[in-house]
């Protein structure tokens, strides 16, 4: 099993801003699709980013220029930036190695998702 670890979530107010990280052993991040995905309290999961395996970054709709990832190969650390944070990003987020590119909210746990997953870690936004 892949070991992917998240850290960086926490608890802000509307407009605030977290950065994430997820750190993996070496070579976790060569040649694969990697990215983000949240879940909600209501156990539907979306995908938030993903850098894919030529480089080209994805992002959900609902991120609007507001989050950026981005992938330090040296160190094995997959970072999400997020910038002006809104209630409705409260969420478990997971890092992902070779997850689906999803195009649409999994009605289902993150983690009953094809691909490898870390634990996850929380963020809560209030209003």
């Amino acid at each position: 099993e892949l070991q992917l670890v998240e850290s960086g979530g926490g608890s802000v107010q509307t407009g605030g801003s977290l950065k994430l990280a997820c750190r993996g052993p070496e070579e976790a991040f060569d040649d694969v699709d990697v990215g983000w995905y949240r879940q909600y309290p209501g156990n539907e999961c979306d995908l938030v980013s993903m850098i894919q395996r030529d480089g080209r970054p994805m992002y959900g709709d609902f991120v609007k220029g507001r989050f950026t990832i981005s992938l330090d190969h040296g160190q094995n650390i997959l970072y999400l930036q997020m910038n002006n944070l809104k209630p409705e990003d409260t969420a478990k987020y997971f890092c992902s190695v070779d997850g689906p590119r999803l195009l649409a909210k999994f009605p289902h746990s993150c983690r009953d998702l094809y691909g490898h997953y870390g634990q996850g870690t929380q963020v809560t936004v209030s209003p």
